[in-house]
């Protein structure tokens, strides 16, 4: 994550916002007498939002570790050549 001091992001908002959304990477803006603050574009933010919902969401984590299991053990679901061909496209 980059810093930048609020005079310096007041004085370039317009290429620090443009950085930010381009990027995808915060930006921290330091203020002397204040408490910083952070930018970050709408799609990084909504992306944070969903993962934290599912970090919150105990069923939907213990699918996800459910899931892992039966994978790593190979007990898991196992699609038919003719259902993997037509996932793919095939």
């Amino acid at each position: 994550m980059n810093n930048v001091s609020v005079n310096k992001f007041r004085e370039n908002m317009k290429s620090c916002v443009e950085q930010v959304v381009d990027a995808h990477v915060p930006l921290k803006v330091t203020r002397r007498g204040g408490d910083d603050f952070i930018v970050v574009s709408a799609d990084d933010w909504e992306r944070e939002q969903e993962t934290l919902y599912v970090l919150q969401n105990t069923h939907l984590m213990e699918q996800i570790a459910g899931s892992i299991q039966s994978h790593n053990t190979g007990s898991g679901y196992q699609p038919r050549d003719e259902e993997l061909n037509e996932i793919t496209g095939l």
